[in-house]
């Protein structure tokens, strides 16, 4: 009974405060709220103006980090000085941010939409650079991208070289490490703006084109070095721990090829940060890529994107050259031969006409686009997306310029900088930003929690659920699924409900490795397993509906 008599009491309070306008919508409305937790000043200020400020900065959203940038700690200096100017710095995570210039704009159109604000100043900077390395010259390098190969001859240095000069556009600033001390290629493709070797202390200064940092062995040494692996292990040690690198955002180590003691070496003393795999389309090709990938992740270095060289043959159509004149006289005596006009004049007008017809034809038959020939097959990117869950997937054309340029010590991105080759360049450059942000600065790639649970014969990713039997027929390596058509060769009635994982274990920062008791291996990028949750999620929700 007293029960029933407080909720009496408890209803008849809530109708009252109701009816008091206390709830009103208005009250629930975001920017009400807002202007409500501001008293204002005299002069107009809230008293919280920094509040009010950061609150309408939660609203920028930093793309690859996918949190606003105050959560973030971007927002630095914040100041309001006379006339309610207000300023402040976003201090990003590199100088080379694609969406910078984005984030300024929406932060002073943010800022500048509050009502009490007149002038708005805002200074994009970046983090300053370090890295926790035992090799002194390094001590200022923010991160270190491997550009490797597992092959020599499919254009690892070209590939270096133009997207150390891609993040320099970007405004990065960049240093190039020639790690290839058998053959140096960096003294043949970059030509230094000098070659005077400078000292800092007792550490050399490096080299420099455009503003970009060079250091090679064939710089200070002429041709190839002569000696044994663990001797070429000390001197590339000795190199970068005597070389003044300075304060840099990106150190491109353009690695020898292979995947030998040298590399892992070099991959465990340098501190890689991520790595650039570089392949062509041939199928033997493809298998050095999966060992070059391996041998990253063995070191707990991800790789982060794959350049496919010499993928196709650009074959550009050129505007026939016609004679218009000869072809104008031509049609006025064919005209005349077979009578279709009585007198000369006449004719060459019509002949005039179908001149310009046959001009406009040819212009409009010319294709805009270059057409692409794939001498050495159509590759395998799809292929390394599925089974490696790496997205960042480039083709680069078998072309003479890139090729010249190369020999001719002025890298192809500085020399054509508008071109379609180097909007590739360019690509490759924002997703290295992009993925080294993701790594160094938040754990967005790192990989879910994924755990098999024996007794209730289940798997977990972080909070949802997957029977065994649904991932092993989910399998997209080239025994269940048909490369070229993508037709699935697994039955799926084959597979046993009392399949379960023998071992599960993760493959660099993209996928996940499972042994089966069937004793097949599956590879599983992350973003599959997603998709697959979701797939089975919306089919469970289908048969909800339709049972209701």
């Amino acid at each position: 009974m007293r029960i029933m008599i407080l909720k009496g009491i408890l209803i008849a309070l809530f109708v009252s405060v109701y009816q008091s306008n206390a709830f009103t919508p208005s009250r629930y409305d975001l920017r009400s709220t807002t202007t409500r937790l501001y008293n204002t000043s005299p002069d107009g200020v809230p008293t919280e103006w920094q509040g009010e400020i950061l609150n309408v900065l939660k609203n920028v959203i930093d793309p690859d980090l996918n949190q606003d940038i105050v959560t973030l700690g971007f927002v630095k200096n914040l100041k309001l000085g006379k006339n309610r100017k207000v300023s402040f710095d976003v201090e990003l995570t590199t100088p080379a941010c694609p969406v910078k210039d984005q984030f300024a704009m929406e932060c002073e159109s943010l800022v500048s939409g509050l009502s009490w604000t007149e002038e708005v100043d805002i200074k994009m900077t970046a983090q300053p650079t370090s890295m926790d390395t035992e090799t002194v010259g390094m001590s200022q390098v923010g991160a270190v991208i491997a550009v490797s190969s597992c092959k020599g001859g499919v254009g690892k240095s070209t590939t270096a070289v133009n997207l150390a000069f891609a993040l320099q556009s970007l405004g990065a600033s960049v240093g190039i490490f020639d790690a290839d001390v058998y053959g140096p290629s960096l003294p043949t493709m970059v030509t230094p703006d000098d070659d005077l070797v400078r000292f800092v202390g007792r550490q050399i200064s490096p080299l420099k084109r455009n503003g970009v940092n060079l250091m090679s062995f064939g710089y200070i040494n002429d041709g190839s070095a002569v000696m044994r692996g663990p001797m070429v292990t000390q001197l590339l040690d000795q190199f970068l721990s005597v070389t003044n690198w300075g304060a840099l955002d990106y150190l491109v180590i353009d690695m020898p090829p292979g995947t030998g003691d040298i590399q892992l070496t070099l991959t465990q003393r340098l501190n890689i940060t991520a790595a650039v795999i570089v392949t062509t389309p041939q199928e033997l090709s493809f298998v050095d890529v999966e060992r070059g990938i391996e041998m990253f992740d063995s070191v707990n270095v991800p790789s982060v994107a794959v350049v496919e060289n010499m993928a196709y043959y650009e074959i550009q159509t050129d505007k026939a050259q016609l004679d218009y004149s000869s072809l104008k006289e031509a049609f006025a005596e064919k005209l005349k031969e077979v009578g279709a006009c009585k007198d000369r004049i006449t004719a060459q007008e019509l002949a005039s006409q179908l001149v310009q017809i046959t001009e406009k034809s040819a212009a409009q038959s010319v294709s805009s686009k270059a057409e692409q020939v794939r001498i050495f097959g159509p590759g395998h990117m799809k292929r390394l997306s599925e089974q490696w869950g790496i997205e960042h997937t480039y083709s680069v054309p078998l072309m003479n310029r890139i090729a010249a340029n190369g020999d001719s010590g002025t890298p192809f991105i500085l020399q054509y900088p508008e071109s379609p080759q180097a909007a590739i360049y360019n690509k490759l450059a924002s997703s290295v930003v992009s993925e080294v942000s993701k790594i160094k600065f938040t754990k967005a790639s790192a990989h879910p929690v994924i755990k098999y649970n024996e007794d209730f014969h289940f798997i977990s990713i972080d909070d949802e659920y997957l029977k065994p039997a649904e991932l092993r027929r989910a399998c997209r390596c080239a025994a269940c699924v048909e490369e070229l058509t993508g037709r699935q060769i697994l039955i799926p009635s084959s597979v046993s409900e009392e399949i379960k994982p023998l071992k599960m274990y993760p493959c660099g920062n993209y996928a996940i490795s499972v042994d089966w008791s069937d004793g097949h291996r599956s590879l599983y990028p992350y973003r599959q397993i997603r998709n697959l949750l979701c797939e089975i999620s919306g089919t469970e929700d289908a048969k909800e509906e339709v049972e209701a």
